[in-house]
């Protein structure tokens, strides 16, 4: 999954990262789950505005497929019976029926056809390799929640409001100024449920997921880079690498850019140490647009020096995770080989702060643990547990 601030340049390194793969002999497909597509731009293909021909994987070189996820098509395959009911809902309240049709494609259905898409490609074998060019950050995150949203909606609210609306739906019907959800509606909910069973799974795997962060060496970028990484490790994902996009290449002299060097030597820095230990990757500012095949391949070549292989498998396990005991919260780190005597840690704003001799962590807190006050930590098992709780 390739994540970050919308236009940090995460279509660019999906589909150079794509190439690479593809090059390695991965069969690969780089799929665009942002509803407002570039995919297609990025390789500069010459069709008409919308790009109808990648609604479906389209082949782009050998062993390279890409694909849009275009949701009126994925409406009348997957969700024909709730976009039906919802556009009769909105009918009945005075839309016209073009509008009524467009207002029922409703927040998240293009993410999860993304997944209905994913799991398939993986019971079928289809493809070795599957990136994600994802949506900005905020839209990230609701997919990563959106699996665990759903399931525990079908166990608990699915099978009850199934039940009350087919009991009271013919006298309902009679009165109601609305036709109440037919049957059809929840079978279709409970089919497309089933094929996206799994997802939460998939996408927790190291072994087999991981999350590319995105940013640019800029301090409102970083700091959103920052908020994303903590929400991917609160949903249990692992982040294997941040990339930072338009890094001033050493070429360049000009008076003119001397402020915007110093400021991202800085932010630079800032960056390799937040996110420490994972390996932090620059990518030069190329002096020309990054697109079409060719250029991508230049910059599949930056990304990936000497034939690096963007799917080998480098971190399994992920630096901290988040838990809550009784009243009190913990953060877990893995700090492996350290010492009782040798930590140290300490609250500055909203982070929490791990120093182990001479290296130091931030890890940041999410925002029901920022109001909390570190009260004790141990060590067990190579893991630092350091428990928080409200300030006395």
């Amino acid at each position: 999954m390739f994540s970050g601030k919308g236009g940090v340049g995460k279509t660019s390194l999906a589909a150079a990262t794509g190439i690479q793969l593809a090059s390695l002999g991965y069969r690969t497909l780089v799929m665009s789950v942002d509803p407002a597509h570039s995919l297609a731009d990025s390789f500069d293909l010459e069709a008409g505005l919308f790009h109808g021909r990648t609604s479906e994987p389209l082949e782009i070189a050998e062993n390279l497929h890409i694909h849009e996820v275009n949701i009126q098509k994925e409406i009348r395959r997957h969700w024909r019976q709730i976009s039906t009911y919802i556009t009769n809902i909105l009918k009945t309240s005075g839309l016209g029926g073009v509008e009524a049709e467009e207002m029922a494609i409703f927040p998240g259905m293009e993410e999860l056809s993304a997944m209905l898409y994913v799991n398939q490609f993986r019971r079928e074998e289809t493809y070795d390799a599957v990136l994600l060019d994802c949506a900005p950050t905020a839209e990230s995150l609701r997919f990563i929640a959106m699996p665990t949203t759903l399931d525990w909606y079908m166990k608990h609210v699915f099978p009850m409001q199934r039940g009350f609306l087919k009991a009271v739906r013919p006298i309902a019907n009679r009165v109601a100024p609305v036709e109440l959800p037919p049957d059809s509606y929840f079978a279709n909910v409970k089919e497309l449920f089933d094929k996206i069973e799994g997802i939460d799974t998939l996408m927790e795997d190291p072994e087999t997921t991981s999350v590319r962060l995105v940013t640019n060496a800029e301090k409102m970028v970083i700091r959103e880079t920052q908020r994303a990484f903590v929400y991917f490790s609160l949903h249990g994902l692992t982040v294997d690498t941040v990339i930072v996009n338009r890094v001033l290449p050493e070429e360049v002299h000009d008076d003119f850019f001397r402020q915007w060097r110093e400021s991202q030597n800085r932010f630079l820095k800032e960056v390799e140490a937040y996110f420490e230990p994972i390996p932090v990757r620059r990518v030069p500012l190329f002096p020309y647009e990054m697109l079409g095949y060719e250029r991508l391949k230049l910059l599949a070549q930056r990304l990936y020096p000497d034939g690096a292989d963007p799917a080998a498998v480098t971190r399994l396990e992920r630096p901290y995770t988040f838990h809550k005991e009784g009243d009190a919260y913990e953060v877990r780190v893995h700090i492996p080989f350290a010492e009782k005597g040798e930590i140290g840690l300490f609250k500055k704003g909203e982070d929490l702060v791990v120093e182990v001799g001479t290296l130091r962590r931030h890890i940041g807190l999410p925002t029901t643990m920022t109001h909390l006050t570190p009260v004790r930590a141990r060590l067990e098992n190579r893991m630092l547990v350091v428990e928080l709780k409200e300030a006395a």
